[in-house]
């Protein structure tokens, strides 16, 4: 028969040893998380709400009028990352449009750049630059005479 090892007593040197490596690794994951949080914060969407609720009636407005037009727009990227933009009324596109585009990170990473569009072909808007990588908001102002459409989609 083998003879089992007497068990050491547990001394109040371990009883220290446990409790500070057990916070050490507490304090390393609340620090490490909130180093991550902090870098990663993209800001608020609004500075003030009482301020922006102000706008809130004419904001509705808008969106009725714009849900009155019944346009329908189709966004996407060409394998050479241009945006495409084409915009609709009854499946026909409509033509003479001015378009007005801003593209930003959606936490704010980056400052919004501004996108041109030139007409292409079948009632296709091409934007003239091209985007980077990534995924991206896109902030559209589309107009036709004296009507007016806003658009916020994010593409990637």
């Amino acid at each position: 028969m083998t003879e089992r090892p007497t068990p050491r007593a547990v001394t109040g040197w371990h009883m220290t040893a446990i409790l500070v490596a057990f916070f050490a690794v507490v304090m390393t994951v609340n620090f490490t998380m909130a180093r991550l949080a902090s870098s990663t914060f993209g800001g608020t969407v609004v500075d003030n709400s009482y301020v922006a609720s102000q706008n809130y009636n004419r904001w509705l407005k808008r969106a009725d009028a714009q849900d009155r037009l019944a346009w329908s727009e189709t966004i996407s990227l060409d394998p050479a990352r241009h945006v495409l933009l084409t915009v609709r009324k009854n499946d026909l596109p409509l033509g003479d449009l001015v378009v007005s585009a801003t593209v930003s990170h959606p936490v704010g990473r980056t400052a919004p750049v501004a996108l041109h569009f030139e007409a292409a072909a079948d009632g296709v808007m091409r934007s003239v630059e091209p985007l980077a990588w990534g995924r991206w908001r896109l902030d559209l102002i589309i107009r036709r005479g004296a009507e007016e459409a806003r658009y916020r989609k994010d593409v990637q």
